[in-house]
């Protein structure tokens, strides 16, 4: 079995888990949050939406930086209906379980920058950079969703169990 065979099964869940999270959103709250230091649940919807899409930077490249000295910054998408998120988060998982598929050994073990403005912030294996920053990474944006939607009392799907409203 390859590396990205073993992983699959996780990124396929994480991303359904994920999904589940997504469609529980109604778009007249996602200007809703609960701090003015806080994100709003549409900043965190778009974020999860758009994080699949950095897979194929962490194994298709070396490196990537979010704010590069001759080009434009990352720019995270800023949809404004539940219906469009979910439409990108779907796009995105399917072109990045296509890379992932794909991906030979070998890679896992390529280190992988992340740069902004030309220095480099970290460097970690594309593998660990894989399950820190999209997998891990996604769990904590789809929890910090989660307690969003407890506080606005909309029903909160089960993850790796049933939810308090299940």
């Amino acid at each position: 079995m390859t590396i990205a065979q073993s992983l699959l099964p996780e990124f396929d869940e994480e991303m359904a888990l994920t999904r589940k999270t997504l469609e529980a959103i109604p778009s007249d709250k996602l200007n809703w949050k609960p701090h003015v230091k806080s994100n709003t649940i549409g900043w965190n919807a778009n974020h999860l939406a758009d994080i699949p899409s950095w897979i194929e930077f962490m194994l298709e490249h070396d490196s990537l930086d979010i704010a590069p000295v001759d080009g434009p910054p990352w720019k995270s998408p800023s949809l404004e209906s539940s219906e469009e998120i979910l439409a990108l988060f779907d796009e995105n998982v399917a072109h990045a379980r296509k890379v992932l598929e794909k991906t030979p050994d070998e890679v896992f073990a390529q280190d992988w920058a992340f740069m902004m403005g030309g220095q480099v912030m970290f460097t970690m294996t594309k593998g660990a950079t894989l399950r820190k920053w999209a997998l891990s990474h996604m769990v904590h944006h789809r929890a910090t969703v989660r307690v969003y939607l407890r506080m606005n009392d909309i029903a909160v799907p089960g993850v790796y169990g049933p939810s308090g409203d299940e």
